[in-house]
């Protein structure tokens, strides 16, 4: 049964942790500036329950523990890399995170680790279901309140993409056809393999017990395309003999087959030729959400993970949104659902957008008229011929002579609707197309460009870097393309949190060495140094009136 948390436990006189600490530890405790309470302000306590309430029942079963409490859990161990034992043993016996998940007590319970898995895997099976992503409800609800707290500027933003693998090993074809043909062999019961013919149930026997990777390393290419062979018309007699089946072992079977295999005349199974496989084809039976892509020269097995963040000089700056998606998504189909999304999380409209030329296309043009698209650079090589579209035609200017030359519109190629124009020279006819126009006009735009507007994209840079800080060689702790995109939104909100720390801490001490304190007594400005360093500002203005009641405040507890 659903049951939101309640408000915060009052201490316990003889429990509390506040009343077994002294000195310099009940000070760092006691921090309100320090990050453990901190994220149980602006993370913990703003988890909104009641996102999840479709994962349990309305009338019956115990009450649930604490969502707050296990979400907290969730970001915190992405936050810090921790595994799950390192994250239960913090729990337990660490004060700081206690604190930040709201445990004030030493007698305060935990859930057990089963209550916490259990709530992963609904999570994932909710979403695989329903298609529901409640984690990035969670992430927007969070980051909209403080957004809205901190009055951060979301007019201005800035995006930029990073493939992340996935924790899969690097197969070959025939492993990849040979472990899903084994795995869905293995998941058959005694009925389903009696339906089968004795010589394939004798020839799935041997490929049980074969390692797939020996294989390939002790055979020809021929060899190896003869087996390939051989296993493909096995494959075929399966889903012919077991069709009835449908489970999620025999589709991804079928998919292996169908990207592996084509059926030519007079049903005769023949292997596709590497040309024809698909990057979106199964990259292991591990993960078959993973997909493959060569991104200059960085070759991939995974995702996608595309950040939008805002971008005002000076001011603070947080991660609006963020999209996971296979790694062969092109950059340019992450512009109108992040844009969308920062509209949606900030209650603000974009003005202006700085991306690199990876997000270039028409559609996106379209979509973004009325906004100033900031491009720091333009795919491809700069033409010799500079083309701009005037009320009188297509004008050519040779960059290298300066001479100009009206293009003559030329007749449609076939199966195209595009325009396309020539001109004639005295080496030969040039031909331009309408994306060669839109190339030329931009880069026209991007040389306008002052070095400022250039240079501004450049720090989301360092948001990817610290989003894949605790990534090993590039690669996931995980599988699958919801429990990255869970991996991906705790991530981003403890950046957010630090970045929230950080600004907040370089406002107080700004304000501070602003002031003249050297007409004070000097114990009362010593101990006004030691403490303005680590008061919070949570409010969206840090007026001389709120940092005079800190003194006032600083004062009265002396």
């Amino acid at each position: 049964m659903f049951k939101k948390t309640g408000k915060e436990k009052q201490l316990d006189a003889f429990s509390s942790v506040p009343n077994m600490l002294e000195g310099s530890s009940l000070k760092q405790y006691s921090d309100q500036g320090h990050w453990h309470n901190q994220f149980r302000e602006l993370v913990v306590m703003r988890i909104d329950e009641s996102i999840f309430s479709g994962l349990f029942n309305d009338t019956t079963g115990a009450p649930n523990a604490s969502i707050r409490l296990l979400v907290g859990m969730m970001i915190l161990k992405e936050s810090f890399a921790w595994s799950d034992s390192q994250l239960f043993e913090h729990c337990r016996f660490n004060l700081l995170v206690r604190s930040s998940l709201g445990l004030f007590n030493m007698n305060d319970s935990l859930p057990v680790e089963s209550t916490y898995y259990l709530l992963r895997k609904r999570i994932y099976e909710h979403q695989k279901q329903y298609g529901e992503d409640l984690m990035g409800k969670v992430f927007s609800q969070i980051t909209s309140g403080q957004i809205r707290e901190f009055d951060v500027n979301g007019r201005n933003i800035r995006m930029d993409s990073k493939l992340i693998g996935s924790n899969i090993a690097i197969f070959t074809r025939y492993e990849i056809i040979h472990q899903t043909l084994c795995m869905f062999y293995k998941s058959l019961d005694k009925s389903a393999k009696s339906k089968l013919f004795v010589v394939h149930r004798k020839q799935l026997e041997l490929l049980m017990k074969e390692e797939s990777s020996k294989t390939v390393y002790h055979s020809t290419k021929d060899e190896l395309r003869g087996r390939l062979q051989t296993i493909g018309i096995l494959i075929c007699h399966l889903l012919d003999r077991l069709e009835y089946l449908q489970t999620e072992l025999y589709q991804l079977l079928q998919r292996v087959f169908n990207e592996q295999y084509k059926v030519i005349e007079d049903e005769q199974i023949e292997l596709r030729g590497k040309e024809e496989i698909s990057s979106s084809s199964l990259q292991s039976p591990h993960d078959p959400d993973s997909a493959y892509r060569n991104k200059q020269g960085q070759q991939v097995k995974g995702y996608s993970v595309n950040v939008t963040e805002t971008c005002n000089k000076g001011q603070l700056n947080l991660i609006t949104n963020v999209i996971v998606e296979k790694a062969n998504t092109p950059d340019t189909t992450f512009v109108e659902p992040a844009i969308e999304a920062t509209v949606e999380v900030t209650g603000q409209e974009v003005e202006k957008v700085y991306l690199d030329g990876a997000y270039q296309s028409p559609a996106n043009d379209t979509y973004c008229a009325n906004i100033d698209v900031v491009f720091t650079g333009i795919q491809g090589f700069e033409s010799r011929y500079d083309l701009e579209m005037t009320p009188a035609g297509l004008l050519v200017t040779d960059t290298k002579t300066g001479e100009q030359t009206k293009a003559v519109l030329c007749k449609k190629l076939r199966n195209s609707k595009e325009d396309r124009w020539r001109i004639t020279t005295s080496s030969g006819c040039y031909y331009f197309s309408q994306l060669a126009i839109r190339a030329s006009h931009l880069r026209r735009i991007l040389k306008k460009r002052t070095e400022e507007e250039l240079h501004t994209r450049n720090n989301v840079e360092a948001t990817i870097f610290q989003l894949g800080i605790p990534l090993r060689n590039n690669k996931s702790k995980y599988r699958g393309l919801i429990k990255q995109k869970i991996w991906t939104y705790c991530r981003c909100l403890w950046i957010n949190l630090v970045r929230i720390l950080n600004y907040t801490k370089q406002i107080c001490q700004r304000t501070f060495k602003a002031m003249d304190l050297s007409a004070l007594d000097p114990f009362f400005a010593g101990y006004l140094t030691s403490q303005i360093g680590v008061q919070p500002i949570l409010s969206r203005t840090f007026s001389i009136v709120s940092f005079i009641s800190v003194i006032i405040n600083s004062y009265v507890l002396l």
